[in-house]
């Protein structure tokens, strides 16, 4: 009997302590209302990195380190990836960032799911959306977002990793204008 009470007990603790993580991070959230950050990128093996200010609701400007002058930018509506060589326009409805991007969102399905305390260091939570599966990663300290992985209906794996994370800077207004194809 007191092996099903000690069990029971921790059971309920481990249940409030995710809770209220769960809390934390919606408030964090709440508080945040853009981000900067550097970023490593792999898409299907391929590695690339480079920095990012992330303006909520769904803006992302990102500068890739890279000799071709890569930048992705997302107005809200439609993202822009741009090298030297090539232009390429989609609606942002077609991709994850779309789940990403939007803060109300993610406080929405946070409310709803389960969180995964991976190895005392980050917290996941995983959930499938407009046939994207996405998992996204916050910071067990600061309780910033630290990371995503997507699937797309192509089923290409992206992992992206932040770091060197500032919240609410002051941003560039024109810093989320879609550039002009060349």
């Amino acid at each position: 009997m007191i092996d099903k009470l000690v069990f029971l007990f921790l059971l309920f603790s481990i249940a409030e302590a995710s809770a209220n993580i769960k809390e934390k991070i919606i408030q964090n959230l709440e508080n945040t209302n853009n981000l900067t950050f550097n970023f490593e990128q792999n898409v299907n093996g391929r590695t690339e990195n480079g920095n990012c200010a992330l303006l909520y609701p769904l803006k992302i400007f990102c500068k890739y380190n890279l000799k071709n002058n890569k930048i992705l930018v997302s107005n809200g509506k439609s993202i822009v990836i741009k090298t030297d060589n090539s232009y390429y326009l989609y609606p942002l409805e077609r991709t994850p960032l779309k789940l990403i991007l939007n803060k109300n969102f993610l406080i929405n399905k946070i409310k709803n799911l389960d969180a995964r305390i991976l190895d005392d260091q980050f917290i996941n939570f995983k959930f499938l959306e407009s046939d994207f599966e996405v998992n996204i990663f916050f910071d067990n300290r600061t309780l910033n977002l630290i990371g995503w992985q997507t699937t797309d209906i192509y089923q290409n794996l992206s992992i992206t990793f932040l770091a060197a994370i500032k919240k609410n800077q002051n941003l560039k207004g024109n810093l989320f204008v879609l550039p002009k194809q060349n």
